[in-house]
C-alpha cells in the first residue's frame, strides 16, 4: 500500500495543532481528513473508514477515550490504528488510553518529526498484517489479491476489477454483516454515487461465477460472506 491510499483521520480541538500535523503528513503524501471533536470523529470515521486516527485525550462534547471506546466496539475498525496526542505528565491519560484500545501515544507540545516518525512505524505494521491477508482461502475457493485473480475448484478465474474488490472485502470479513453504505465507500469510493442496484448486480454475478453458498443478503442491510462448511 502507497502513501497516496492511507486514510489517516486527525482529530483535535485546536485549529494550531491540527494545521502543523496536517501539513506535515500531507508533504509525506498521506490522505488526511480532520475533526475539531471525538462526536465529529466517530461520523467522519463511519464515513470514511481511516487507517489510522491520530486522536487528542481532551476535547469537547465527546472526548478521545469514549470515541476510541466507541470505535473499538464495531468490527469495522479491528485493524484501524489510533495513537493519542496527551498532555505532558498527564499518567492516567496514557492508561485510560491503552484501556480504551489505543495503540500507541505522543505527548505534547507536539514535534512534527516525532509524530512522523511514529506515524510510519505504525503504518509498517499495518502494510505488513495486509501482506499477510494477500491471499485469502475458504475451502476450494483462494482469493488472490496480488495477482488479482481467483482459484474456484482448481479452476483460475479473472473478474472484472470491482467484482473482485467487492469479493475480497466481503471475504476479509467473513461471516460479519457488511452495510450497504460500507460497500460503496470501500469498493465503489465515498465520492462516488452508486445505486444499490449496482451492488446487487455485482453480487448477482459473483454467485453465478463463484457459487451462491459463499453470500448471504441481509434484507435492509447488506450482505455477508459465508465460511463454507467443512
Amino acid at each position: 500500500m502507497k502513501n497516496k491510499d492511507i486514510r489517516i483521520l486527525l482529530v483535535d480541538d485546536e485549529p494550531d495543532v491540527i494545521e502543523i500535523i496536517k501539513y506535515n503528513l500531507e508533504q509525506e503524501g498521506y490522505k488526511v481528513k480532520t475533526a475539531s471533536n471525538g462526536k465529529e470523529a466517530l461520523k467522519k470515521a463511519r464515513k470514511n473508514t481511516p487507517h489510522l486516527i491520530i486522536m487528542d485525550v481532551m476535547m469537547p462534547e465527546t472526548d478521545g477515550i469514549e470515541a476510541c471506546e466507541q470505535l473499538r466496539k464495531d468490527p469495522i475498525f479491528n485493524d484501524t490504528i489510533i495513537m493519542f496526542l496527551t498532555a505532558r505528565g498527564e499518567d492516567y491519560s496514557y492508561v485510560a488510553a491503552f484501556d480504551a484500545g489505543a495503540d500507541d501515544y505522543v505527548t505534547k507540545p507536539i514535534k512534527p518529526k516525532i509524530i512522523v516518525s511514529k506515524v510510519k512505524a505504525l503504518l509498517r505494521r499495518l502494510k505488513k498484517a495486509e501482506e499477510n491477508q494477500e491471499k485469502l482461502q475458504f475451502g476450494k475457493l483462494i482469493i488472490d489479491r496480488e495477482q488479482y485473480e481467483i482459484t474456484h475448484k482448481g479452476k483460475t478465474l479473472s473478474l472484472p476489477r470491482k467484482e473482485f474488490e467487492l469479493l475480497y472485502f466481503l471475504a476479509s470479513m467473513p461471516e460479519k454483516v457488511v452495510k450497504r453504505e460500507k460497500i460503496m465507500e470501500i469498493v465503489w469510493g465515498g465520492e462516488v454515487v452508486v445505486g444499490d442496484r449496482t451492488i446487487d448486480v455485482h453480487i448477482r454475478k459473483l454467485r453465478e461465477k463463484v457459487g451462491d453458498k459463499y453470500f448471504k443478503t441481509v434484507k435492509g442491510v447488506g450482505y455477508k460472506f459465508v465460511k463454507p462448511s467443512k
